[in-house]
């Protein structure tokens, strides 16, 4: 008998070990995505879904994250993922170049209160669906594909992780991730459109729901085309089998210090080298040439965004911000920026050209050089791996402060601390703290001002 791709890899999860390496992992990207949805949480979008969630979605015992309000799994996921993709704060991979955890991890935690539910098992099925979605996104030519959008691909990951967590067979959990597969957000628009800067993004919140509701149709027996990774011309077969087992993706996720694109990330280091190393002022910048490759130019590059997601998208911007007012900017950009006239006069003096070199590292690497030119000449610097990558990663230290960073001023020190100490408990098994952080309500009313606007108001009165 020939066996379906998805058959073989359905096979592997549902007898699949996991090593603690990957589990340590798991957690890492956990604590790492609290970081990205605390930050998200007040957000237009983000509060636009949880305001929908229960008309769409309907009531559940699933929590909405740091509101109080609960939903169905698939309700919560939605909400969940589109809080952490929201600021683009989330961890991402670059064998799929996209983003697994802001869809594997509210997946996951959908089930949290689950009877058969415990920290390890929650970390392996994290670090399964991890393994499932960058395989699956890596097997395909994302040279030549029209987006890398992580939404097409992000369900696929959450059926196997979901699916294994419930304890769908081989069977069922091979015919879930071809229902999500199928059913895929298409984003369609991605390829041509102007407006980047528009709150669907990648799509990615409608991927993770629509893989928790594959696992509940492929477990009444709905089915899908379970040949769906066959096709030679779309996805390579090695990349999906090779190697099952041997070495864990999760291992090489990367960490996002700046809230916007990866792609963007290698000008903004080696952009602040220069400025520190050289002591230039933001004023003496006549120009900035970024050298960069090819998909770097589809994105929108506005020089003046007027939303959030095109200032994520636009590497002059996120220059201008990052040399008026330093890296802690990015972190996250916040709607003050984007009046900031200052940094939008340094983005018009960005300009963007291709290195072939750097064309043909991607998607492996996502390098960039920046030339800074000032009255007294010209400085250069190339940044092949930003601060993240594997190869210059991010610390748990330096994923404890990013958190830090984010979310004491906007839930306050004391009940911040209870998420790190979560995170450790997590690892020894216990899902209970963080699940009570994760139900609780951590924020005022959405209706209300910020949670940061009332800070500052505070500290101005």
């Amino acid at each position: 008998m020939t066996y379906a791709v998805t058959e073989m890899l359905a096979e592997w999860v549902g007898a699949s070990e996991v090593p603690e390496e990957a589990r340590i992992s798991a957690a890492k990207c956990v604590f790492d995505l609290m970081t990205a949805a605390i930050a998200g949480y007040e957000t237009p979008n983000a509060m636009a879904v949880r305001r929908i969630a229960s008309m769409t979605w309907g009531h559940g015992t699933a929590a909405m994250w740091f509101s109080g309000e609960q939903s169905t799994a698939a309700g919560a996921t939605f909400v969940n993922a589109a809080c952490a993709c929201s600021l683009d704060l989330d961890d991402g991979h670059r064998a799929a170049s996209g983003h697994p955890g802001a869809a594997i991890i509210p997946g996951v935690l959908s089930l949290l209160g689950s009877p058969s539910l415990d920290g390890q098992r929650a970390l392996a099925a994290i670090a399964v669906g991890y393994e499932m979605g960058v395989r699956i996104s890596s097997a395909r030519d994302l040279r030549s594909v029209p987006t890398v959008n992580s939404g097409l691909w992000s369900g696929q990951a959450v059926a196997a992780a979901v699916g294994w967590l419930r304890g769908l067979s081989p069977g069922q959990i091979a015919h879930a991730i071809s229902i999500a597969g199928t059913t895929a957000p298409s984003q369609s628009a991605t390829p041509y459109t102007r407006f980047r800067g528009n709150s669907v993004k990648e799509g990615i919140p409608w991927g993770a729901a629509n893989g928790v509701l594959a696992v509940d149709l492929a477990k009444q027996g709905f089915t899908g085309p379970i040949d769906i990774l066959d096709s030679s011309e779309r996805y390579d077969r090695a990349r999906l089998l090779d190697g099952l087992g041997a070495s864990w993706l999760i291992n090489s996720t990367y960490f996002k210090p700046y809230s916007c694109c990866r792609w963007i990330h290698a000008p903004i280091d080696a952009l602040l080298s220069l400025l520190r190393d050289h002591d230039i002022h933001p004023d003496a910048i006549i120009g900035i040439h970024v050298e960069t490759f090819g998909r770097s130019l589809t994105l929108s590059n506005e020089v003046a965004p007027g939303t959030l997601e095109g200032a994520q998208y636009s590497l002059p911007f996120c220059l201008g911000v990052a040399a008026i007012s330093g890296a802690a900017a990015l972190l996250p950009l916040s709607s003050d920026s984007l009046r900031d006239q200052r940094a939008i006069e340094i983005a018009g003096r960005v300009r963007m050209t291709v290195n072939p070199e750097f064309d043909l590292m991607f998607p492996a690497a996502v390098p960039g050089r920046v030339r800074i030119t000032t009255a007294s000449g010209v400085l250069e610097q190339t940044v092949l791996a930003p601060k993240g990558e594997p190869t210059n990663p991010m610390s748990w230290d330096d994923i404890g402060a990013k958190f830090l960073a984010i979310a004491a001023e906007r839930v306050g020190t004391r009940v911040a601390a209870g998420i790190p100490s979560a995170i450790g408990a997590l690892q020894t098994g216990d899902l209970a703290p963080l699940q009570s952080m994760l139900e609780a309500r951590l924020f005022a009313d959405a209706n209300s001002a910020s949670t940061v606007e009332r800070r500052h108001r505070s500290q101005s009165s």
